[in-house]
């Protein structure tokens, strides 16, 4: 809503970056605490989070050539050079470039995955507060409770619009307090990244409905982000019951002589 903080000089604070870094910041200080508290890599949580930051900003960026292919095609540089960013392809590039990382390095990916599953969760709830001051991501117009963005926001100005992105905060927010619990719990601490494919997947396909941007793509009639989640979700159920079919059939051990 109101993205221009402060200048320094020709150089504009943006409230969207200052909750970006924020947001990883946050996610990068709990991640720490929590190795430690759970007998994992601090360090390597560090370098995980270098690694899932770079992947992710790649595949946000592929993702939103890809869904804006014949624009794309026409002038590569200024899509590559613009603002627009796909979340969902953020997400995959991180799941693919942590587990090549993880497959090289012989560690463990899915102990990782679940430590810091739920601080990317609390990354985006600050993110999405981002949103908010950018005036992205916005929703529809709407006669009930909205929001009225300013002149030079990325939303329509002087139209009242439903607050997707405080709504998406707040989902990011609870997704993150039910996820650290499950971790925290330690009975199903090794369902917490299936359960964030699910839950993330679920909030998303439905704030899609709400949200008015709607010049992003479209796959089947659904939202690019709409087509994508089902396939998350699926793969998040799939490996719900794969991890709780391998706890209820644990490996023999065989004997040594």
């Amino acid at each position: 809503m109101f993205n221009d903080w402060f200048k320094i000089g020709s150089f504009t604070i943006h409230g969207y970056g200052v909750m970006i870094a924020i947001g990883i910041l946050a996610a990068y200080f709990v991640g720490e605490r929590q190795a430690k508290k759970h007998g994992l890599s601090p360090d390597l949580v560090d370098t995980l989070i270098f690694v899932v930051l770079v992947t992710g900003f790649l595949g946000s960026k592929i993702t939103y050539c890809l869904t804006n292919l014949s624009g794309f095609l026409k002038d590569p540089m200024a899509y590559l050079g613009s603002d627009g960013w796909v979340v969902y392809g953020g997400i995959i590039g991180a799941f693919i470039g942590s587990y090549i990382y993880c497959r090289l390095r012989k560690i463990d990916f899915f102990a990782y995955m679940n430590l810091l599953l739920p601080e990317a969760a609390l990354a985006q709830g600050f993110g999405r507060i981002g949103c908010f001051f950018a005036g992205c991501c916005y929703g529809k117009p709407t006669d009930g409770l909205g929001v009225v963005f300013p002149p030079g926001s990325l939303a329509p100005s002087g139209v009242k619009l439903i607050p997707t992105q405080l709504i998406s905060s707040f989902g990011d927010f609870l997704l993150f307090y039910i996820l650290y619990r499950n971790y925290e719990n330690g009975e199903h601490r090794d369902e917490t990244g299936a359960w964030y494919m699910i839950l993330y997947s679920i909030g998303r396909f439905l704030i899609e409905f709400l949200r008015g941007d709607e010049a992003r793509g479209t796959i089947m009639g659904m939202s690019t982000s709409q087509f994508i989640a089902i396939f998350v979700a699926l793969g998040g159920i799939i490996l719900l019951v794969m991890i709780r079919r391998a706890r209820k059939n644990p490996p023999e051990k065989t004997l040594e002589a």
